[in-house]
């Protein structure tokens, strides 16, 4: 069986400035890879790049960070140019960029689900359209990151469920449209992860939402980011990490009713302490 190698490729991570796009990009230097990240944030993007040019596995890695806002598609396109044209088109896309504020419906205004539908899905519609002409030309690897709330509508998640329940259905069209260019298209669904975007959601979780989140274990960015290395050099097209989200996306496809009654149970129980 051929053995998946990582060296000397061009690895183009959007998010990649911190949380899982960062641990992905830090063990792909140590593979030999070239890595280009891409966030909004300069001064994030440069710590970054010190720590990963610092796990590489020889001098001559190139690894480059370009600022940039993916729900802006012209930016996008603007840096994918700039990029191809200096350093050569990707051979892996990992979209790893987005947020989210989870609260109730009514509390969410219609200003917040614009921008995370314009950052969480916008975004990598955004960053493929900008990289496909150039990984046309000789084939590659996609990963879009979803979440387990991808594939679980969960209580406070609206609009960020929206958004990654459309990278699920998005990812799957590309996949057997890009299959005639050798592309394959997988996607991530991670469970909690202890990020600093964690730690913002947090702040305005739900009572509901803290108590659903309380039944899976938290896992750490450099977990996530192995077994996603790990999904590209087996070609899955599901990568989900860790064991209770790998049960919860085969109990919601096989028993639904079962995923929905342990919800409401944990839901209506925290409602009845809040009540009293």
């Amino acid at each position: 069986m051929k053995i998946f190698s990582f060296e000397g490729k061009n690895i183009y991570i959007f998010g990649g400035s911190s949380g899982i796009g960062l641990a992905t990009a830090q063990q792909l230097a140590r593979m030999g890879a070239n890595l280009f990240i891409y966030a909004r944030n300069k001064d994030r993007l440069q710590a970054a790049t010190a720590q990963i040019e610092n796990k590489r596995l020889v001098n001559t890695q190139k690894v480059v960070y370009m600022p940039v806002d993916i729900s802006d598609h012209h930016e996008v396109n603007k840096v994918i140019t700039t990029s191809v044209e200096t350093y050569g088109g990707p051979d892996i896309l990992i979209n790893c960029a987005g947020r989210a504020y989870p609260d109730y419906f009514e509390s969410i205004t219609y200003e917040q689900f614009e921008e995370t539908m314009k950052i969480n899905l916008f975004g990598v519609w955004n960053t493929i359209a900008a990289t496909l002409p150039h990984m046309k030309k000789k084939g590659g690897v996609i990963v879009n990151t979803s979440s387990v709330v991808g594939y679980i509508g969960v209580f406070g998640y609206t609009d960020y469920a929206a958004s990654k329940f459309g990278i699920l259905g998005l990812s799957e069209a590309l996949r057997s449209e890009f299959r005639r260019y050798n592309i394959s298209v997988s996607v991530l669904c991670p469970p909690d992860t202890r990020t600093a975007g964690f730690e913002v959601e947090n702040q305005t979780k739900p009572e509901e939402t803290k108590a659903i989140s309380k039944s899976g274990c938290i896992l750490e960015p450099d977990q996530v980011a192995k077994e996603l290395i790990m999904g590209i050099s087996k070609n899955k097209k599901m990568i989900i990490p860790g064991f209770d989200a790998k049960l919860s996306y085969y109990l919601k496809r096989w028993c639904p009713g079962l995923v929905e009654f342990v919800m409401d149970r944990t839901i209506l129980k925290t409602q009845k302490k809040q009540a009293k």
